[in-house]
């Protein structure tokens, strides 16, 4: 078995453009510059980047809905240039994306979860076992009769990961899965995502522009015009405070204020990423 369920190599593309027969062509925008990135098995990655750093552009890399120009990328170890494995690969790895409207196709949320299944060839009985399986591990079993129109947009977006959960995945690629939620929504989400990894350890690659969901995750890499910037703990990537906010990103508000106290001469460690921590740094400051 291959140790990284995803390994990217030098990878390299560019979007063609379009103009007009008698326009001059336009300007090739490469969006990946050389990218080298493996995913471990089991691990939860969090890629950060403002918007054109590339981040979406690689997740969709992963599973092969994009192909690269230069470079190459493997999903436990098949080529995604390949399409004799293209089922395999989208076996292996799935994709949530932010609007879970556009992933919701069926009228009932048992039958949505059960869509892909049935495309695979699934059995009946085992259908119904993986279906059930999926609502629960979401925590959405209760409502796979109601109509995922009358559902929240955090419950919907716990549909659409059920529907790829049931697919049985070694590795879920979820691109902005909150950025349409409310703070519940959200909240509902990251709860399940986390239990995914952990309990079920389902490799969790998570692109997202929020600071707090990207410190849940083992590890940070950080985006910007097309190439890898940093990569490491969540703790060591946003201590560079400086840096995240040259490339437009913000960092965890505890760790800007640590990092505020430490820049008007007070001692403060800006690896704090949580609030607990600092509580007890600030805590023990004013002790002092």
């Amino acid at each position: 078995m291959e140790k990284n369920i995803i390994s990217a190599q030098k990878v390299e593309f560019h979007y063609n453009n379009e103009y007009e027969e008698n326009e001059a062509p336009k300007p090739v925008k490469q969006v990946l510059k050389g990218v080298s990135l493996d995913i471990p098995r089991g691990g939860f990655t969090a890629i950060l980047g403002h918007n054109g750093s590339g981040k979406s552009t690689i997740a969709k890399h992963m599973n092969a809905i994009l192909l690269p120009c230069g470079g190459k990328v493997w999903v436990d170890g098949m080529d995604t240039c390949d399409e004799e494995k293209l089922f395999d690969i989208r076996s292996r790895v799935g994709m949530v994306f932010q609007n879970p409207d556009n992933q919701i196709v069926a009228t009932i949320v048992e039958e949505d979860v059960a869509f892909a299944l049935e495309n695979m060839g699934v059995p009946p009985d085992e259908m119904r076992e993986r279906v059930d399986d999926a609502l629960k591990s979401v925590g959405m079993y209760e409502y796979r009769e109601h109509s995922p129109h009358q559902l929240s947009g955090g419950q919907k977006q716990r549909v659409a990961i059920a529907g790829i959960i049931a697919m049985r995945p070694e590795c879920i690629v979820l691109d902005e899965p909150t950025a349409m939620l409310d703070p519940k929504g959200r909240k509902e989400v990251l709860k399940t995502i986390r239990k995914l990894n952990a309990e079920f350890g389902i490799t969790i690659i998570l692109i997202t522009h929020y600071m707090e969901e990207a410190a849940l995750a083992d590890r940070i890499v950080v985006m910007d015009n097309g190439e890898i910037i940093m990569d490491g703990v969540p703790r060591d990537v946003f201590s560079n405070v400086e840096l995240m906010k040259k490339v437009g990103l913000d960092v965890p508000q505890v760790t800007e204020l640590m990092y505020l106290l430490g820049k008007s001469g007070l001692p403060s460690d800006t690896h704090i990423i949580d609030e607990d921590e600092c509580a007890n740094a600030l805590l023990k400051l004013l002790k002092e």
